[in-house]
Protein backbone atom coordinates (compact mmCIF):
# COMPACT_ATOMS: atom_id res chain seq x y z
CA UNK A 1 0.00 0.00 0.00
CA UNK A 2 0.99 3.37 -0.55
CA UNK A 3 -0.15 5.87 1.65
CA UNK A 4 -0.18 10.02 2.03
CA UNK A 5 -0.78 10.70 6.13
CA UNK A 6 -2.18 14.19 6.79
CA UNK A 7 0.15 15.66 4.02
CA UNK A 8 0.87 19.38 4.47
CA UNK A 9 3.32 21.37 1.73
CA UNK A 10 4.34 24.62 1.35
CA UNK A 11 5.34 26.71 -1.79
CA UNK A 12 7.31 29.50 -1.84
CA UNK A 13 5.57 33.26 -2.37
CA UNK A 14 7.63 36.60 -2.74
CA UNK A 15 7.40 36.96 0.51
CA UNK A 16 7.06 34.10 2.57
CA UNK A 17 6.17 30.23 1.86
CA UNK A 18 2.19 30.12 1.72
CA UNK A 19 0.38 26.58 2.54
CA UNK A 20 -0.85 24.54 -0.39
CA UNK A 21 -2.10 21.58 -0.12
CA UNK A 22 -3.50 20.85 3.76
CA UNK A 23 -3.94 17.46 5.83
CA UNK A 24 -4.77 15.40 3.02
CA UNK A 25 -4.44 11.67 3.52
CA UNK A 26 -5.09 9.15 1.03
CA UNK A 27 -4.36 5.11 0.33
CA UNK A 28 -3.59 3.51 -2.93
CA UNK A 29 -3.88 0.20 -2.65
CA UNK A 30 -2.12 -2.76 -4.79
CA UNK A 31 -4.78 -3.34 -7.91
CA UNK A 32 -6.53 -0.17 -7.76
CA UNK A 33 -7.22 2.99 -9.48
CA UNK A 34 -7.69 5.83 -7.44
CA UNK A 35 -8.65 9.08 -9.09
CA UNK A 36 -7.84 12.41 -7.91
CA UNK A 37 -9.99 15.02 -9.04
CA UNK A 38 -10.09 18.71 -8.96
CA UNK A 39 -10.45 21.96 -10.96
CA UNK A 40 -7.35 23.61 -12.01
CA UNK A 41 -5.12 25.35 -9.02
CA UNK A 42 -6.84 22.55 -6.33
CA UNK A 43 -3.16 20.80 -5.68
CA UNK A 44 -3.80 17.47 -7.72
CA UNK A 45 -0.45 17.58 -9.26
CA UNK A 46 1.78 18.83 -6.15
CA UNK A 47 0.07 16.36 -4.01
CA UNK A 48 1.01 13.28 -6.53
CA UNK A 49 4.11 14.79 -7.51
CA UNK A 50 5.11 14.46 -3.32
CA UNK A 51 4.83 10.84 -3.82
CA UNK A 52 8.35 10.82 -5.49
CA UNK A 53 9.66 14.60 -3.85
CA UNK A 54 9.62 15.99 -7.21
CA UNK A 55 9.43 19.21 -6.07
CA UNK A 56 12.11 20.06 -3.69
CA UNK A 57 13.94 21.40 -6.01
CA UNK A 58 11.30 24.13 -6.53
CA UNK A 59 11.21 24.97 -2.97
CA UNK A 60 8.06 23.02 -2.15
CA UNK A 61 8.47 21.82 1.12
CA UNK A 62 6.71 20.03 3.63
CA UNK A 63 4.79 21.45 6.80
CA UNK A 64 3.62 17.77 8.31
CA UNK A 65 2.93 14.25 7.32
CA UNK A 66 4.05 11.25 5.58
CA UNK A 67 3.98 9.68 2.45
CA UNK A 68 4.83 5.73 3.25
CA UNK A 69 5.92 3.28 0.57
CA UNK A 70 4.57 -0.05 2.29
CA UNK A 71 5.55 1.27 5.47
CA UNK A 72 8.87 3.04 4.82
CA UNK A 73 8.77 7.09 4.65
CA UNK A 74 9.22 8.50 1.59
CA UNK A 75 10.69 11.49 3.12
CA UNK A 76 13.09 9.24 5.52
CA UNK A 77 14.64 8.35 2.29
CA UNK A 78 17.96 8.90 0.78
CA UNK A 79 18.62 9.91 -2.14
CA UNK A 80 20.42 6.84 -3.51
CA UNK A 81 16.92 5.18 -2.23
CA UNK A 82 14.51 7.80 -3.89
CA UNK A 83 16.78 6.73 -7.51
CA UNK A 84 15.75 3.49 -6.90
CA UNK A 85 12.11 4.27 -5.84
CA UNK A 86 11.29 6.64 -8.51
CA UNK A 87 11.07 4.18 -11.80
CA UNK A 88 11.56 1.06 -9.96
CA UNK A 89 8.81 1.18 -7.53
CA UNK A 90 6.54 4.25 -8.56
CA UNK A 91 6.58 5.17 -12.18
CA UNK A 92 5.19 9.11 -13.46
CA UNK A 93 3.50 9.63 -16.76
CA UNK A 94 3.18 13.53 -17.27
CA UNK A 95 0.96 15.48 -18.70
CA UNK A 96 2.65 16.46 -21.54
CA UNK A 97 4.61 14.44 -23.82
CA UNK A 98 6.22 16.71 -25.61
CA UNK A 99 8.05 18.02 -22.67
CA UNK A 100 8.37 14.99 -20.36
CA UNK A 101 10.66 13.79 -23.60
CA UNK A 102 14.22 14.89 -24.12
CA UNK A 103 13.85 16.83 -27.61
CA UNK A 104 17.93 16.10 -27.91
CA UNK A 105 18.15 12.67 -27.09
CA UNK A 106 16.89 9.68 -29.40
CA UNK A 107 14.30 7.20 -27.89
CA UNK A 108 16.13 4.46 -27.98
CA UNK A 109 18.79 6.42 -25.65
CA UNK A 110 16.29 8.23 -23.44
CA UNK A 111 14.47 4.30 -22.77
CA UNK A 112 17.85 2.64 -22.04
CA UNK A 113 18.70 4.78 -19.56
CA UNK A 114 15.74 4.06 -17.46
CA UNK A 115 16.08 0.38 -18.05
CA UNK A 116 20.05 0.23 -17.32
CA UNK A 117 19.27 2.63 -14.16
CA UNK A 118 16.69 -0.21 -12.48
CA UNK A 119 17.46 -3.80 -14.46
CA UNK A 120 20.55 -5.56 -14.17
CA UNK A 121 20.82 -5.73 -18.37
CA UNK A 122 23.51 -6.13 -21.29
CA UNK A 123 23.12 -3.79 -24.09
CA UNK A 124 21.54 -6.50 -26.24
CA UNK A 125 18.70 -7.68 -23.79
CA UNK A 126 18.23 -4.06 -22.76
CA UNK A 127 17.12 -3.60 -25.89
CA UNK A 128 15.24 -6.11 -26.97
CA UNK A 129 13.03 -5.13 -23.59
CA UNK A 130 12.67 -1.65 -25.09
CA UNK A 131 11.45 -2.92 -28.01
CA UNK A 132 8.95 -5.19 -26.26
CA UNK A 133 8.16 -2.36 -23.84
CA UNK A 134 6.97 -0.24 -27.30
CA UNK A 135 4.98 -3.21 -28.76
CA UNK A 136 3.24 -3.63 -25.75
CA UNK A 137 1.90 -0.28 -25.70
CA UNK A 138 0.46 -0.75 -29.65
CA UNK A 139 3.85 0.61 -31.50
CA UNK A 140 5.08 -0.88 -35.04
CA UNK A 141 8.32 -1.00 -36.65
CA UNK A 142 9.99 -0.50 -32.74
CA UNK A 143 13.54 -0.94 -33.99
CA UNK A 144 13.63 2.28 -36.17
CA UNK A 145 11.44 3.87 -33.73
CA UNK A 146 13.93 3.49 -31.17
CA UNK A 147 16.36 5.77 -33.15
CA UNK A 148 13.84 8.72 -33.70
CA UNK A 149 13.54 12.12 -31.96
CA UNK A 150 10.66 13.03 -30.01
CA UNK A 151 9.56 15.79 -32.17
CA UNK A 152 9.26 12.86 -35.30
CA UNK A 153 6.56 11.41 -33.41
CA UNK A 154 2.79 12.49 -32.64
CA UNK A 155 1.30 13.38 -29.92
CA UNK A 156 -0.30 9.65 -28.97
CA UNK A 157 2.73 8.21 -30.33
CA UNK A 158 4.89 10.35 -27.74
CA UNK A 159 2.29 9.31 -25.01
CA UNK A 160 2.93 6.01 -25.61
CA UNK A 161 6.53 5.83 -25.54
CA UNK A 162 6.30 7.86 -21.91
CA UNK A 163 3.62 4.49 -20.94
CA UNK A 164 6.08 2.36 -22.13
CA UNK A 165 9.16 3.89 -20.10
CA UNK A 166 6.82 4.11 -16.97
CA UNK A 167 6.71 0.01 -17.11
CA UNK A 168 10.40 -0.39 -17.97
CA UNK A 169 11.28 -1.42 -14.40
CA UNK A 170 8.27 -3.39 -13.44
CA UNK A 171 7.08 -0.78 -11.11
CA UNK A 172 4.59 -1.44 -8.14
CA UNK A 173 2.81 1.92 -8.76
CA UNK A 174 1.86 4.39 -11.62
CA UNK A 175 1.12 8.09 -11.16
CA UNK A 176 -0.40 9.47 -14.40
CA UNK A 177 -1.19 13.27 -14.21
CA UNK A 178 -3.91 14.25 -16.71
CA UNK A 179 -2.24 11.76 -19.36
CA UNK A 180 -4.55 12.71 -22.26
CA UNK A 181 -4.85 15.96 -21.19
CA UNK A 182 -3.29 17.32 -24.74
CA UNK A 183 -4.42 14.47 -27.19
CA UNK A 184 -7.29 14.72 -29.09
CA UNK A 185 -10.15 12.61 -28.34
CA UNK A 186 -10.26 9.34 -30.57
CA UNK A 187 -6.53 9.51 -29.31
CA UNK A 188 -7.61 9.84 -25.79
CA UNK A 189 -9.92 6.60 -26.00
CA UNK A 190 -7.25 4.42 -27.09
CA UNK A 191 -4.58 5.70 -24.19
CA UNK A 192 -7.55 4.66 -21.43
CA UNK A 193 -8.25 1.44 -22.66
CA UNK A 194 -3.94 0.99 -23.29
CA UNK A 195 -3.38 2.26 -19.41
CA UNK A 196 -6.50 0.50 -17.94
CA UNK A 197 -5.24 -2.89 -19.54
CA UNK A 198 -1.93 -2.79 -18.66
CA UNK A 199 -2.64 -1.86 -14.87
CA UNK A 200 -5.11 -4.78 -14.94
CA UNK A 201 -2.94 -7.21 -16.39
CA UNK A 202 0.18 -6.53 -13.92
CA UNK A 203 -1.92 -5.48 -10.95
CA UNK A 204 -0.51 -2.45 -10.33
CA UNK A 205 -1.75 0.22 -7.99
CA UNK A 206 -2.21 3.38 -9.70
CA UNK A 207 -3.36 7.19 -9.14
CA UNK A 208 -4.88 9.23 -11.95
CA UNK A 209 -5.05 13.01 -11.61
CA UNK A 210 -7.74 14.17 -13.99
CA UNK A 211 -10.41 16.98 -13.74
CA UNK A 212 -12.77 14.48 -16.06
CA UNK A 213 -15.43 12.55 -14.49
CA UNK A 214 -16.00 10.38 -17.44
CA UNK A 215 -12.50 9.41 -17.53
CA UNK A 216 -12.78 8.46 -13.46
CA UNK A 217 -15.81 6.31 -15.00
CA UNK A 218 -13.97 4.73 -16.90
CA UNK A 219 -10.76 4.29 -15.08
CA UNK A 220 -10.83 4.40 -11.26
CA UNK A 221 -12.27 2.26 -8.34
CA UNK A 222 -11.66 4.60 -5.39
CA UNK A 223 -11.93 8.88 -5.93
CA UNK A 224 -10.73 11.43 -3.91
CA UNK A 225 -12.31 14.86 -4.55
CA UNK A 226 -9.99 18.19 -3.97
CA UNK A 227 -10.34 21.67 -3.56
CA UNK A 228 -8.40 24.59 -2.55
CA UNK A 229 -5.93 22.22 -1.23
CA UNK A 230 -7.84 19.82 0.32
CA UNK A 231 -9.78 16.59 0.24
CA UNK A 232 -13.73 17.33 0.28
CA UNK A 233 -15.03 14.14 -0.44
CA UNK A 234 -13.62 10.34 -0.98
CA UNK A 235 -14.96 7.22 -1.76
CA UNK A 236 -15.32 4.15 -4.25
CA UNK A 237 -16.21 4.82 -7.46
CA UNK A 238 -20.23 3.95 -7.02
CA UNK A 239 -20.20 5.97 -3.51
CA UNK A 240 -19.26 9.07 -5.22
CA UNK A 241 -21.43 8.61 -8.71
CA UNK A 242 -24.49 7.26 -7.48
CA UNK A 243 -23.96 9.59 -3.86
CA UNK A 244 -22.26 12.68 -4.56
CA UNK A 245 -22.61 13.92 -0.77
CA UNK A 246 -20.49 17.39 -1.69
CA UNK A 247 -22.10 20.39 -3.37
CA UNK A 248 -18.88 20.92 -5.13
CA UNK A 249 -18.85 16.91 -6.30
CA UNK A 250 -22.24 17.66 -7.43
CA UNK A 251 -21.56 20.58 -9.12
CA UNK A 252 -18.04 18.85 -11.31
CA UNK A 253 -20.69 16.81 -12.09
CA UNK A 254 -23.05 18.71 -13.30
CA UNK A 255 -20.76 20.57 -15.90
CA UNK A 256 -20.86 16.99 -18.03
CA UNK A 257 -22.64 17.13 -21.20
CA UNK A 258 -23.46 13.55 -20.99
CA UNK A 259 -25.39 14.24 -17.17
CA UNK A 260 -27.42 17.41 -18.44
CA UNK A 261 -30.49 16.71 -20.11
CA UNK A 262 -30.91 18.04 -23.64
CA UNK A 263 -33.62 21.26 -22.16
CA UNK A 264 -31.29 21.66 -19.65
CA UNK A 265 -28.04 24.18 -19.82
CA UNK A 266 -24.68 22.87 -17.67
CA UNK A 267 -23.67 23.54 -14.47
CA UNK A 268 -21.37 26.62 -14.07
CA UNK A 269 -19.38 27.05 -10.89
CA UNK A 270 -19.18 30.56 -10.28
CA UNK A 271 -16.04 32.50 -9.46
CA UNK A 272 -12.87 30.75 -8.73
CA UNK A 273 -10.74 28.26 -6.82
CA UNK A 274 -8.77 30.72 -4.08
CA UNK A 275 -5.67 30.86 -4.36
CA UNK A 276 -3.37 29.89 -1.43
CA UNK A 277 -2.91 32.27 1.43
CA UNK A 278 -6.48 33.14 0.32
CA UNK A 279 -8.22 30.35 1.91
CA UNK A 280 -10.49 30.89 4.46
CA UNK A 281 -11.19 29.24 8.50
CA UNK A 282 -14.40 27.01 7.31
CA UNK A 283 -15.44 25.70 4.45
CA UNK A 284 -13.43 26.95 1.48
CA UNK A 285 -16.19 25.86 -1.31
CA UNK A 286 -18.55 28.33 0.54
CA UNK A 287 -18.11 31.20 -0.96
CA UNK A 288 -19.15 29.61 -4.44
CA UNK A 289 -21.60 26.98 -2.81
CA UNK A 290 -25.33 27.96 -3.35
CA UNK A 291 -26.41 26.04 0.26
CA UNK A 292 -23.43 27.92 2.05
CA UNK A 293 -25.44 29.30 5.84
CA UNK A 294 -22.72 30.75 8.86
CA UNK A 295 -22.08 26.62 9.86
CA UNK A 296 -19.98 26.71 7.11
CA UNK A 297 -17.92 29.88 8.29
CA UNK A 298 -16.93 27.50 11.04
CA UNK A 299 -14.00 24.87 10.54
CA UNK A 300 -14.87 21.47 9.04
CA UNK A 301 -14.08 17.87 10.05
CA UNK A 302 -12.44 15.86 7.11
CA UNK A 303 -15.18 13.40 8.02
CA UNK A 304 -18.28 15.51 8.76
CA UNK A 305 -20.23 13.54 6.88
CA UNK A 306 -19.70 9.55 7.05
CA UNK A 307 -21.26 6.20 5.52
CA UNK A 308 -18.79 3.41 5.87
CA UNK A 309 -15.69 4.36 3.31
CA UNK A 310 -17.60 7.63 1.98
CA UNK A 311 -16.70 10.99 3.84
CA UNK A 312 -17.61 14.42 2.64
CA UNK A 313 -16.34 17.81 4.18
CA UNK A 314 -19.73 19.41 4.35
CA UNK A 315 -22.05 19.84 7.54
CA UNK A 316 -25.34 20.06 5.13
CA UNK A 317 -25.51 16.64 3.57
CA UNK A 318 -28.07 15.25 5.31
CA UNK A 319 -30.77 18.07 4.02
CA UNK A 320 -30.12 17.43 0.74
CA UNK A 321 -31.98 14.00 0.07
CA UNK A 322 -34.50 15.20 -3.64
CA UNK A 323 -31.11 16.57 -4.91
CA UNK A 324 -29.25 13.15 -4.27
CA UNK A 325 -32.26 11.54 -5.91
CA UNK A 326 -32.01 13.69 -8.91
CA UNK A 327 -28.29 13.02 -9.20
CA UNK A 328 -29.01 9.48 -8.42
CA UNK A 329 -31.45 9.10 -11.50
CA UNK A 330 -29.03 11.57 -13.77
CA UNK A 331 -26.14 9.39 -13.20
CA UNK A 332 -24.52 5.90 -14.47
CA UNK A 333 -21.13 4.71 -14.50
Amino acid sequence: MLEIKDLSLSVPMQQTPVQAVSHVSLSIKAGRVMGLVGESGCGKTLTAQSILRLGEHQGITKINGDIQLHGESVFAMSEKQLRKVRGGKIAMIFQEPMTALNPVFSIGSQMLEVINLHLDLNRHDAKLHAMQLLEDVGLQDVEHLLQQYPDALSGGMRQRVLIAMAMSANPDYIIADEPTTALDVSVQKRIIALLRKLQQDKGLGMLLVTHDFGLVAEMCDDVVVMYAGEVVESGTVMDIFDYPAHPYTQALMGCRPEVAKSEQALTVIEGQVPAPGEWSEGCRFAVRCPYANTDCELPIAANAWQQGEHIARCVHVCVRDERQENIKADISC
